[in-house]
C-alpha cells in the first residue's frame, strides 16, 4: 500500500479534530443538491398538489361564492352531470380534442416528411411553419375571428371576387362554431408537431434507409415500414402535448367564439371558470375542474404505461 493511500485511511481528520477537506467535499456533494432543490420541491407540493387536494375537497362541499366546510359528498358531481351545458362542453371537448389531435398528427408528420427530403429553402419553410407557435392563443383566436367573420373576412373577400354563392359562416353557426376552433388550433400547433417529427426523422440511422433502398424498397415503403415505426417515442410526446393543449383550451375559445353562439362552442375550461368565478358556484366549478383532471389522467396514464412497457420489453 502506498504512503498516500495510508494517509487517506489513517488521517480522516486534522490534528485539531476538524473534518478533512475530502470529507467536507463528500458531505457537500451529498447535501447541497438536496438543499438547493428543497424549496422547489416544497413549492411544488404546496402550489400544485396542495391546491389539487384543496380543489378536490371543495368539490365535495356546498361552497358558493366563498369556500366552506359543508360537506355534501358527491352531490356536486351528480348536479354537474345533470346539466345540459356540461354535456355540451364535454361533447365539444371530444370533438375538438379528437379532430385537433388527429389533424395535427397527420399534418405535422406530412410536413416533416416533406422537409426531410432536403429541399431548397428548408430553413425558411421551417420558420414559416413554426411561426404560428410563437403567437399566443389569444392572438390566434382574434386573427381567425376576423378571417372567419362573414362580414369582414374570407366570405366577404370571395363574394367581392364574384362568387356570391360561397358561404363560410361557421363562426355564427351553432352547429359549426366548434370546428372553427379546430381550424385555429391546428393552424397554430401543426408546425410545432412538424418540428418534433422532423427532429425524430433526422435521428433515424441513414444506414438502415440506404440498406433498404439497396434491397429495392421504395421511399413510401421505407417510411411506412422503417422510419415511422422508429418514431414511437415522438408519437408519445406529441400525443401527450396535444392532449394537454386540447383539454385545457380556454383562451383560444374565448378569443374566437367566447363559447358561442350561445353555449354551442363551450368547453369544460370555460364552464369551470364561469361557474367558479362569475356565477358563485365554487363547489360545482371545483367538480368540473376535477373532471378535467380525470380526463388528463385518463389520457396520461395509459400512454405512460404503454411507453414504459415498450421500454421494458426493449431492454
Amino acid at each position: 500500500m502506498s504512503v498516500t493511500s495510508r494517509s487517506e485511511i489513517i488521517l480522516p481528520t486534522t490534528r485539531h479534530g476538524t473534518v478533512a477537506p475530502s470529507r467536507l467535499h463528500a458531505l457537500a456533494d451529498h447535501w447541497l443538491p438536496r438543499i438547493v432543490l428543497s424549496p422547489t420541491i416544497l413549492a411544488s407540493l404546496l402550489f400544485v398538489y396542495g391546491f389539487i387536494g384543496f380543489t378536490a375537497y371543495l368539490s365535495l362541499t356546498n361552497s358558493r361564492l366563498m369556500p366552506n366546510g359543508d360537506l355534501v359528498g358527491f352531490d356536486q358531481y351528480m348536479a354537474l352531470f345533470e346539466l345540459d351545458r356540461w354535456s355540451v362542453a364535454a361533447s365539444n371537448l371530444a370533438i375538438f380534442g379528437g379532430l385537433f389531435i388527429l389533424i395535427c398528427l397527420i399534418a405535422g408528420l406530412l410536413l416533416a416528411v416533406f422537409l426531410d427530403q432536403k429541399i431548397r429553402m428548408e430553413g425558411a419553410l421551417r420558420a414559416i411553419y413554426l411561426y404560428p407557435m410563437a403567437l399566443s392563443f389569444i392572438v390566434t383566436g382574434a386573427a381567425w375571428k376576423w378571417i372567419l367573420n362573414p362580414g369582414l373576412g374570407l366570405e366577404k373577400m370571395v363574394h367581392e371576387w364574384g362568387f356570391q354563392q360561397f358561404s363560410m359562416d361557421w363562426l355564427v353557426d351553432s352547429d359549426m362554431a366548434i370546428y372553427t376552433v379546430v381550424i385555429a388550433g391546428v393552424w397554430q400547433s401543426s408546425g410545432f408537431v412538424m418540428a418534433l417529427f422532423l427532429a425524430g426523422l433526422r435521428g433515424v440511422d441513414d444506414s438502415i434507409i440506404k440498406a433498404a433502398m439497396v434491397d429495392g424498397a421504395s421511399l413510401p415503403t421505407i417510411y411506412r415500414r422503417i422510419v415511422i415505426p422508429a418514431l414511437r417515442p415522438v408519437f408519445f410526446s406529441v400525443l401527450l402535448v396535444l392532449s394537454h393543449i386540447a383539454i385545457k383550451s380556454f383562451d383560444l375559445v374565448m378569443a374566437l367564439t367566447a363559447g358561442g353562439p350561445g353555449t354551442s362552442s363551450d368547453v369544460p375550461a370555460i364552464f369551470m371558470y364561469q361557474f367558479s368565478f362569475t356565477r358563485g358556484q365554487l363547489g360545482l366549478g371545483a367538480a368540473s375542474a376535477m373532471m378535467m383532471l380525470m380526463t388528463v389522467l385518463a389520457v396520461l396514464v395509459p400512454l405512460i404505461y404503454l411507453e414504459t412497457k415498450e421500454t421494458r420489453h426493449g431492454h
